[in-house]
């Protein structure tokens, strides 16, 4: 079932980061199965997470999504759910299409319910096995941990930063915050490589400068964004406007916030507590664990938060040089924390 994987030799530029994946922060254990969904595109990163995988005396079912047909994919082709139902661990190593954010819903709402270890690495590149899966995801854990013990109880979060994010968050105690710091348990699936901590806010209010990337399949189609910063204007936790240089930028993603009637909700507030990363690349996998906020427009992951609403899309916007205050207490200066 590896479909060709065994076939390939893995590039040992990508041994450190997938040794990490699967002894770290899958911690796969000999006899457990795993499922791991790949694509042509990606099947080197596959392939040597396959072999550590095997490494780890694991079994593993192996799905190239191009084997399915032509892509973009409507679903999640059926044999792919079924072995994961079945499986205690899986890993998403592939790149994303316009439309496919349906199936990988699909695919975790599997995860969620079997409470499966899973790594999600979409538009996982080379530079990312050879920079974010290198870091120390312990020491990772160890910050996201403190810094989940403070937001976990605050009731309002501000952040700035020079180029003229002024964000207000308030926040609730009946949504949870969840903690991926690339630790990876039953209870919660996690981006690879990992490093934040995130909730769905009650309320945000303000101006958040996006000089990051943003997400979805956007960030392919447009990566690092310092040249031409995105400003958005939430009030009343909606989307009120997106300016930018870039118009056909601005036009695509108010298109995409305007998908369904909670596209241009905010759905998630959310902290990278990445201490290894230093720059933005424009990948959104990596770049939105960098120390400092991020947001998300669409899907609060409602079965994780509690939030009691839903969407169709969900897209991340990236953003640096953050201050950060937690009620009244400032945890980061210009994108470092003061912990």
């Amino acid at each position: 079932m590896a479909k060709g994987l065994e076939t390939i030799t893995p590039r040992v530029e990508f041994t450190e980061g997938a040794w990490n994946a699967v002894n770290v922060c899958l911690r796969v254990r000999s006899g457990e199965k795993v499922t791991l969904i790949t694509d042509r595109e990606t099947e080197e990163i596959g392939a040597s997470i396959y072999q550590e995988i095997l490494n780890a005396s694991a079994r593993c079912s192996v799905f190239v999504l191009d084997d399915y047909g032509a892509r973009p994919h409507r679903t999640m082709p059926p044999e792919i759910l079924r072995d994961l139902s079945s499986s205690q661990v899986s890993v998403y190593a592939a790149q994303g299409q316009p439309g496919e954010l349906v199936t990988r819903m699909q695919m975790t709402a599997v995860v969620t319910e079997h409470r499966i270890r899973h790594a999600h690495m979409i538009n996982v590149t080379p530079r990312i096995m050879m920079e974010g899966m290198r870091a120390d995801f312990r020491a990772v854990d160890e910050i996201s941990t403190r810094v989940y013990e403070l937001a976990r109880q605050a009731a309002r979060i501000r952040a700035r930063t020079p180029l003229g994010t002024d964000l207000h968050a308030d926040l609730s105690p009946r949504l949870r915050w969840l903690k991926t710091s690339g630790i990876i348990s039953p209870e919660k699936w996690g981006n690879l490589p990992g490093g934040e901590i995130f909730t769905s806010p009650a309320m945000v209010n303000g101006t958040f400068v996006v000089d990051g990337v943003v997400g979805d399949y956007l960030c392919a189609r447009y990566g690092d964004l310092s040249g031409t910063p995105l400003e958005l204007t939430v009030k009343e936790g909606r989307l009120q406007s997106a300016r930018s240089k870039n118009t056909e930028l601005e036009r695509e993603f108010w298109d995409y916030c305007h998908t369904d009637s909670n596209s241009d909700r905010v759905g998630e507030f959310a902290i990278g507590t990445n201490i290894a990363l230093r720059r933005v690349i424009g990948n959104i996998l990596q770049d939105e664990k960098i120390p400092g906020v991020h947001i998300a427009f669409g899907h609060p992951y409602a079965e994780h938060t509690g939030a009691d609403w839903k969407s169709g899309t969900h897209i991340d916007v990236v953003g640096t040089q953050f201050d950060i205050w937690i009620d009244e207490r400032k945890i980061m200066e210009k994108g470092q924390f003061l912990l």
